[in-house]
């Protein structure tokens, strides 16, 4: 590990990660990709998880995201993906970026098209998977005494 291999910017899976970070919290910086992903990413192709990312040489990119984009290739088990059974294909996908973005958004517009419950939830903007609105969730103005109702009390007063 010389220190003129050491780079400040890596680009990984189309993001810049910073060099002196460790290894998971970089692989962490992609979306779609968690600290545990990072490291059996990392204990999948040998490579150490206390490494900074700025010591990685290109080679090793490069199987970071070919591990990235063919998790199934390496034995990654298919409970690890984040896109099971996708609507579309019926395969195990885990995406990544702008693509898991994009399917997230398909997802919701999909439900909401369909008028299921979720759909109807994301649609009026409530809380879709099962939490209380009683009272967290509240938008716009504050429920309780308003400027108006305290200034006719002091008026009558005087």
């Amino acid at each position: 590990m010389a220190e003129s291999a050491f780079k400040h910017i890596v680009r990984i899976a189309g993001v810049d990660v910073e060099g002196d970070v460790l290894l998971p919290y970089g692989l962490a910086k992609i979306k779609g990709i968690g600290y545990h992903t990072g490291l059996a990413i990392a204990r999948i192709l040998g490579l150490n998880p206390y490494m900074r990312v700025g010591y990685l040489s290109e080679s090793d990119v490069k199987r970071i995201e070919d591990v990235i984009h063919n998790p199934s290739k390496y034995g990654i088990p298919p409970w690890y993906l984040n896109r099971r059974k996708d609507y579309k294909t019926g395969e195990d996908k885990h995406l990544i970026g702008a693509d898991l973005i994009f399917e997230v958004r398909e997802d919701i517009d999909r439900e909401i098209k369909t008028r299921s419950w979720r759909g109807i939830r994301h649609q009026l903007g409530l809380k879709v998977r099962g939490q209380r609105t009683h009272t967290t969730g509240r938008i716009g103005p504050v429920v309780g005494v308003t400027k108006g109702k305290a200034q006719q009390q002091q008026q009558k007063k005087e």
